[in-house]
């Protein structure tokens, strides 16, 4: 009896561990369990899609990771095409909450809405919890973030892009500290409240102030942040002429305020070149930015460490600074009243977007602010902040005990690997007998070395430059031997390849 007894005892327990190991393979995580992965902290994600044949540089992590961040915790309604994905902790529970940005297919013209995604515990999932229409329209332009406009620790969800007819907008909504219910008529109410919204004929800043240590800590009050529009001043004949109107945050009306109108004379320029550079039209922008941007320092002169480089045949731009290049790629282009606005995203790291506002200083300057949606540290200028000016058009007055190279040369070089043509516009072509390859060019500095490089379409090659006995001590015109070695730029700085050596001569006839 005892051994029957024992028999059934040890069958029961075999068919209940068998049955445990199927759930565990089934369901091998319960429905409401947390992911540790929806403890990060808010991010904007631009949610384009890569290319046919695209390779992510991160490998399939990082396209993993990609396609994790762009995806929305809720399903877009028909009709409904994704543009973009915030994601963050905002009401201090558990479990993250979205900013969706969407489009509707039916509206050609129609603005750039936004859903607050929230987790509803009677649901055991995600929904939609609020929609909100946004002023912006051109999609390309969107720039979402959240930081603390007011000061008190609320978060305050930053809308930022252009419409239609060209206007800089701004919308500001700060979240409410307490979840709203919904009505009677189950309308859910608004979990945001709107501190501010402007459209304006040129560009808009938010100007963030370096706060206390007490603030970081904890101990008190942040002073809220101020607002700066410029606008057209159309009382003026001179189209440079702007007015800066400065909006400061009220405590006791909880809205953004006019606290300032202020009149910016502009530089006289001729009017006719003014207005077709202006005229609307980006590609005319781009081609007058088309080339290398030295940064202007305080005195005015020119630091040829720090440039920017403008590629608008490739859609390319390249960042150089502090020894460390960046190439962004060129995704679309805005015109504004007085100059481009650009969003452009990091070909290393995918989910990198930097906006671009550039505006017309001269004829042969530009004034640039940029807008990344990384922001590590509230109160710190961007480093690429600044004015401009083209190289080529001013020299630098800086003294200095070595002379910089000048980026561009007019010259001719033979070589075994064929005749390469230097043109002091920047482009270069190089004929090996066989084939011809062109494309742009530029000699700069790394430290105590001078590199050159040459770009032909997604190619791009660095070589550290030798002008053998004596140097380039002149800028112009160069030596008449020129030796060229492949390195590699990278964090770490240059790195040899260890390649043959090309020596080439200049070519007498040139």
């Amino acid at each position: 009896m005892i051994t029957k007894t024992f028999r059934i005892f040890t069958f029961t327990a075999f068919i209940l561990a068998f049955l445990c190991i199927i759930g565990l393979l089934v369901f091998p995580r319960l429905p409401f369990a947390k992911k540790e992965s929806e403890a990060r902290q808010s991010r904007v994600i631009v949610p384009l899609a890569p290319a046919s044949g695209e390779t992510y540089p991160g490998g399939n992590a990082e396209r993993m990771a990609y396609e994790d961040d762009i995806s929305a915790k809720i399903a877009l309604k028909e009709g409904e095409s994704l543009v973009s994905v915030l994601t963050g902790n905002f009401d201090g529970d558990p479990l993250d909450e979205q900013i969706v940005a969407y489009r509707k297919s039916g509206e050609i013209d129609g603005p750039v809405y936004i859903a607050y995604v929230d987790f509803d515990d009677d649901l055991g999932g995600y929904r939609r919890v609020w929609d909100f229409s946004t002023p912006l329209t051109r999609q390309g332009t969107l720039n979402l973030y959240t930081v603390d406009m007011i000061g008190d620790r609320s978060i305050c969800l930053v809308i930022m892009g252009m419409n239609n007819d060209g206007e800089q907008t701004l919308t500001v909504l700060q979240k409410k500290t307490v979840m709203p219910r919904s009505g009677r008529d189950n309308t859910p109410e608004a979990p945001f409240l709107k501190i501010a919204e402007l459209r304006v004929d040129g560009s808009i800043s938010i100007r963030e102030l370096e706060r206390t240590t007490a603030y970081q800590l904890g101990y008190t009050r942040g002073e809220p942040f101020t607002i700066a529009a410029h606008g057209r001043d159309a009382d003026s004949q001179n189209l440079m002429d702007q007015i800066e109107t400065v909006y400061a945050y009220n405590r006791e009306s909880g809205l953004y305020e006019r606290q300032r109108t202020v009149r910016i004379p502009g530089a006289q320029i001729e009017q006719r070149l003014l207005r077709e550079l202006l005229s609307g039209s980006a590609s005319k922008f781009e081609e007058f930015i088309d080339g290398l941007w030295y940064y202007v320092n305080n005195d005015g002169t020119l630091d040829q460490k720090q440039y920017i480089y403008f590629d608008p045949e490739n859609r390319e731009i390249i960042f150089f600074g502090d020894q460390i290049q960046q190439v962004f790629s060129w995704r679309s282009s805005s015109p504004t009243r007085y100059g481009l606005y650009i969003s452009s995203q990091n070909v290393s790291v995918v989910t990198l977007t930097r906006f671009l506002e550039l505006e017309l200083e001269s004829l042969e300057g530009i004034r640039l602010r940029v807008v990344e949606d990384v922001r590590i540290k509230i109160g710190v200028s961007d480093p690429w902040n600044g004015s401009y000016r083209k190289a080529g058009t001013v020299s630098s007055r800086r003294e200095q005990a070595s002379p910089e190279p000048y980026p561009y040369i007019d010259s001719v070089y033979s070589g075994y690997i064929g005749k390469m043509t230097f043109d002091k516009t920047g482009s270069y072509s190089l004929d090996s007998g066989t084939s011809v390859q062109r494309g742009r060019y530029a000699f700069f500095m790394l430290g105590d070395t001078e590199l050159l490089e040459l770009r032909s379409g997604t190619d791009r090659n660095v070589y550290r430059v030798n002008w053998g006995e004596g140097g380039r001590q002149n800028q112009n015109p160069p030596p008449a031997e020129l030796t060229l070695v492949r390195v590699r730029l990278s964090t770490r700085g240059i790195q040899e390849l260890h390649e043959t050596a090309i020596s080439m001569t200049m070519n007498p006839e040139a």
